[in-house]
């Protein structure tokens, strides 16, 4: 078989099973089966491919309409221009949770000042090996309760060449550190648990389940957040955590009753309030 008929009949097959983008994700796919790139895709057309090669294909496009996620199919996924290591342990990274490393850069203007960071729910550690590879001076701590995500994490900070800055805690939220940390992070689960049931079957049956669910109200992790940050969040830091559609004023809420100043909500490109910038508020001085 040529090449261009692989690829239109994985598109198709692609297309039936309702994945939105079935030629982007055909080439992909086939990338992965044969080892040739998009330019060689395009530039050869014609090019017979091999039993193995088809054979690979085959059980790649299998897994796709099964609505398995590209990204664990291919094992990894870009995040803010670093590829990072996935697996079915970790939520996959998402294009929307780089504005929480815009917000810490806008607010760091020396990139090579020594600070502590926190990344509470580090999953893949997208947020943390990022910022590290960013801030040259800092040191970071990823937790997470899953020991298989922390694998993960560590592997990626190795991948990037800041594993000697970083630290892996297997614990709840951070309820296993002490402060002070001049940057706390965090994408915390935030979806409805009655709002499961209707995400992309991509979510709802490959992506583990420990990062969205966000318990009734989708604020669960909100309110254990509000209790742990403010101990660990040093007089000078900021904290920067991710939102759901339409948690902006519950989780200020929440953070304000804990003490915490609000600076910025952030939207995302499509207009959606995404990220929240807090502070401890100033203390009064004394005359």
């Amino acid at each position: 078989m040529r090449l261009r008929e692989a690829l239109a009949r994985t598109a198709a097959r692609l297309r039936e099973t309702g994945v939105e983008a079935p030629w982007m994700e055909a080439r992909l796919l086939l990338e992965a089966a044969s080892g040739l790139g998009a330019v060689e895709q395009i530039g050869d057309p014609d090019r017979p491919l091999d039993e193995p090669t088809l054979a690979a294909l085959e059980r790649l496009v299998e897994r796709r309409a099964d609505r398995e996620p590209l990204a664990y199919i291919l094992g990894e996924k870009e995040f803010h221009g670093l590829a990072f290591t996935v697996s079915p342990e970790v939520l996959i990274p998402r294009p929307e949770t780089e504005i929480l490393v815009e917000l810490v850069r806008e607010c760091l203007p020396d990139p090579a000042a020594p600070l502590r960071i926190l990344d509470i729910g580090t999953g893949s550690g997208c947020l943390l090996v990022t910022l590290l590879t960013l801030c040259r001076g800092a040191f970071g701590i990823g937790t997470d309760l899953s020991f298989p995500a922390l694998r993960i994490a560590r592997h990626n900070a190795e991948r990037h060449e800041v594993g000697d800055r970083a630290g892996w805690v297997c614990c709840r939220w951070a309820d296993a550190l002490s402060g002070p940390f001049q940057v706390i992070v965090g994408n915390p689960p935030y979806v409805p648990t009655a709002e499961l049931a209707v995400l992309q079957p991509e979510i709802r049956r490959h992506e583990p389940r420990l990062a969205f669910d966000g318990g009734p109200e989708g604020l669960d992790a909100y309110r254990a957040l509000a209790r742990e940050i403010p101990p660990l969040l040093a007089e000078d830091g900021i904290a920067v955590l991710e939102l759901g559609r339409g948690q902006g004023a519950a989780v200020a809420g929440l953070m304000r009753e804990a003490g915490l100043e609000i600076v910025e909500i952030r939207p995302d490109l499509a207009g959606i309030a995404r990220a929240m910038l807090l502070r401890k508020p100033a203390q009064p001085t004394v005359a």
